[in-house]
């Protein structure tokens, strides 16, 4: 059995409630812990930290393999959890516990965090200076067990929560890619343009990929994210592709349907926004019972043997 290679990775950005689902059941990510750091107080509670007494901040420490899921992307998704402007807290929660930071665990990971920091200071995203501290890390103590898995123990209020206090409408208002309908009819064909941009669905058993068996990837016809694999592709015999999981969950959306009389889960992918299929729970047990029915029209596929070339040879573990 290959040795697992592990990392930690530290980051403080205001409330640890809203820092963990960004970065939970990622490839490659193990675990993601809320906790403190950054403080003298030894073992602090949450009444102490939020007291701003201790020195502490909220923070979580996630243990990754870089191999699979780089600490360069944990830092491109950190980045756009943040207000990295903000000196004073984040959002709505003030005071010196809901600051920002970038704690590193070696030299390496302070180069790669300066430079990232440099490229967001340097792309004009943001008017005001990024005064996000890169800081050496120090002892983290976990938080009480309520404070771990928020986002999936109190789901309703943390939605809440993360909409009420701002942190959402700032991430889609500096983040969301505005989308310009007209240059991608131009860039698709009318099929492929009907499915991602109306919600529409190509014949089964017409189209190029149900059957289709080379290994690769599947990508987002329009704005090229990662999708599926095909190992994890199957013949559901439903005459359009089909999938047990995606790539990465954070890569797909999941929104009710309930046109045609029916009410299913409809799959989008996130960053585009583009109408892909539904999921449905009669895929193979063994694999989770989960079918991904995707239109071909909404992806493209990319040959294993050019991922590196095109840009996915991260994802190259897949087939390893």
């Amino acid at each position: 059995m290959a040795e697992i290679n592990q990392e930690r990775a530290t980051f403080a950005g205001g409330c640890f409630w809203c820092m963990v689902e960004p970065f939970d059941e990622r490839p490659g990510i193990y675990s993601v812990i809320s906790g403190y750091t950054g403080g003298t107080t030894e073992n602090p509670t949450y009444e102490e930290v939020c007291s701003n007494t201790t020195g502490h901040v909220e923070a979580v420490q996630i243990t990754y393999d870089p191999d699979i899921f780089s600490y360069e992307r944990l830092l491109e998704i950190f980045w756009k959890q943040i207000d990295p402007t903000d000196a004073g807290g984040q959002f709505n929660d003030r005071g010196e516990s809901y600051q920002t930071a970038i704690f590193y665990h070696n030299e390496k990971q302070k180069e790669l965090a300066e430079k990232s920091k440099r490229e967001l200071e340097q792309s004009g995203r943001f008017d005001n200076p990024i005064v996000t501290p890169i800081l050496p890390a120090s002892t983290f103590y976990k938080a009480e067990e309520k404070h771990q898995d928020y986002y999936k123990k109190q789901s309703f209020h943390y939605k809440l929560y993360k909409k009420g206090s701002g942190r959402q409408d700032f991430i889609e208002r500096h983040w969301r890619k505005p989308v310009d309908k007209e240059k991608i009819r131009k860039k698709l064909s009318p099929i492929q343009y009907h499915v991602t941009q109306e919600n529409g669905t190509e014949a089964p058993f017409q189209n190029e990929y149900y059957n289709h068996e080379e290994e690769g990837i599947y990508v987002d016809i329009v704005s090229g994210e990662p999708l599926f694999s095909s190992k994890d592709k199957y013949d559901a015999g439903c005459g359009w592709p089909s999938f047990t999981k995606p790539i990465d969950k954070h890569q797909v959306q999941e929104k009710t349907d309930t046109s045609h009389g029916m009410i299913r889960t409809e799959i989008r992918s996130t960053e585009a926004d583009s109408h892909l299929g539904h999921v449905f729970e009669d895929g193979p047990t063994d694999r989770g019972g989960l079918r991904y029915c995707m239109n071909s029209a909404a992806m493209k596929f990319v040959p294993r043997e050019k991922m590196e070339e095109l840009g996915y040879g991260y994802l190259s573990y897949l087939f390893e």
